[in-house]
């Protein structure tokens, strides 16, 4: 497989704190909480969250943004060093931070300072566009797009752009390859389109169409991606339009999820597939990046990101727990993978922010099920589990319960069929013991392997003869 192409990144960049803390009492001269034991970290935002995105899917990135001599554009370069080139514009002002404060994961208020703005061009700009193969514009409505808009004009006429839009912006120039608005930001633009706010529609998926089909019109851009949050996005070329669903309904912290979409589609853009492809390819990839955490569980106290997305099932649970997520579990032979099994990891991953699924190895089973066990080899089962879209990791283990597994993950919610009763399952003390759940899940009658292997085994079921009177 050839190495992800290069990537430009062109926008308002801005910096993110996260305040995260306790708050066990309200103070006494307001009624509002006191956040205590806080754990400050800042990280990359608006187009510096997109590159940093985009280089972290394997791919070499330039951010063209501007950045003062404020302490705020001194953070975010150092955040930025040795993780994408960077060409830099002039900032009038200091540059534009948010912080987020959070108490048990859950966030408490917001605060906004700065007000920079982009005031010029500059020739290194210029060339950066001039010799970029694809492009993503990050507006955040702060004048990085509007200095350049000549020369992303004449990119478009040549090369893929990708232009993620904001109310406080401009429009897309016109020949954008595609333009990735929300569905909220999307009605802003078509009401502004037609003087006044956009009619509301009973059926979100029809508003959504309408609204793309009239930007697609209006901005004169060969499509229209408007992002459906956990539905998926809807895009239109300027008529019928396809629904992208997103696999699972991911449940966790937002933040940046239009950022990941929007630097997974200019990737791809990049990498020559079709916009469909890349499309299809933004929406897997923002639901998996909430699924995970969000950005909280992508940066650490010290700021560089957490390892690439896929890794082992213990990485994957300190990074969801660390953001303040639910850690969900579930455990079994998975032999012959079925629609209960599937009915149980869907409902099990809806239950928490991500779902590792701890599997039997080929000894275990036999040792469980007898020596005609299993019917699929580990390497098979392990494969088949990690391709659906409701697992985020697959652990094995090799004793007959997995306790000793569990004792390492140490799951909030330990995920069982229905079918069992919670005094027969053997580690319920032991989940319990760290503050862990046993959930129960209703499990689809009819539904076993060991059916399925029986019928099976028994061949096919003969036909019954024909009865009733004959045609003529």
């Amino acid at each position: 497989m050839s190495a992800p192409a290069p990537l430009l990144v062109v926008g308002d960049a801005l910096l993110d704190h996260d305040l995260c803390g306790r708050a066990e009492r309200l103070a006494p001269d307001a009624p509002v909480p006191v956040v205590s034991d806080g754990r400050r970290t800042s990280r990359p935002g608006g187009a510096a969250l997109a590159a940093c995105l985009a280089a972290r899917d394997g791919r070499p990135v330039t951010l063209v943004t501007a950045l003062g001599d404020d302490e705020s554009s001194a953070c975010l370069a150092g955040l930025l060093a040795d993780r994408v080139r960077l060409v830099r514009l002039p900032l009038s002002g200091a540059l534009s931070s948010k912080t987020r404060v959070f108490a048990e994961g859950r966030p408490l208020l917001r605060l906004d300072d700065g007000d920079g703005r982009t005031r010029a061009a500059t020739d290194e700009a210029w060339k950066a566009l001039e010799g970029a193969g694809a492009v993503l514009v990050a507006d955040y409505g702060r004048g990085a797009a509007d200095v350049l808009r000549e020369a992303l004009t004449a990119t478009a006429a040549r090369a893929p752009v990708v232009w993620d839009p904001h109310p406080r912006g401009g429009p897309p120039v016109p020949g954008v390859r595609l333009a990735t608005p929300s569905a909220a930001e999307a009605r802003s633009f078509a009401g502004r389109l037609a003087d006044g706010p956009a009619a509301g529609d009973p059926n979100p998926l029809h508003g959504a169409a309408r609204d793309a089909d009239a930007l697609v019109r209006a901005w004169r851009a060969a499509s229209v991606a408007v992002t459906l949050g956990g539905r998926g996005a809807l895009l239109s070329h300027g008529g019928t339009p396809l629904l992208m669903p997103s696999p699972v309904t991911a449940q966790g912290d937002a933040c940046g999820a239009g950022d990941r979409f929007a630097a997974t589609a200019a990737g791809r853009l990049a990498d020559g597939v079709l916009t469909e492809t890349a499309v299809r390819d933004a929406v897997q990839a923002a639901t998996r990046y909430v699924a995970e955490g969000g950005v909280r569980a992508l940066w650490t106290e010290d700021g560089p990101p957490a390892g690439p997305a896929g890794d082992d099932a213990a990485g994957l649970v300190d990074r969801v727990r660390a953001a303040g997520g639910t850690v969900v579990a579930a455990g079994g032979c998975f032999d012959l993978l079925h629609a209960g099994h599937v009915a149980l990891l869907e409902a099990a991953r809806r239950a928490g922010d991500c779902l590792v699924v701890c599997v039997n190895s080929d000894a275990s089973v036999r040792r469980r099920k007898g020596d005609g066990r299993p019917l699929v080899p580990l390497a098979d089962r392990v494969r088949v589990l990690a391709a659906l879209e409701c697992v985020d990791a697959v652990a094995v283990f090799d004793e007959d319960t997995p306790e000793r597994l569990l004792g390492e993950l140490r799951p909030h919610i330990w995920a069982k069929g229905g079918d069992y009763a919670a005094s027969r399952l053997p580690e319920a003390a032991l989940v319990e013991s760290w503050g862990g759940q046993v959930v129960l899940f209703p499990y689809l009658d009819g539904r076993s392997t060991t059916g399925i292997a029986r019928r099976a085994a028994s061949g096919p079921r003969p036909a019954r003869p024909l009865t009733g009177r004959r045609r003529g």
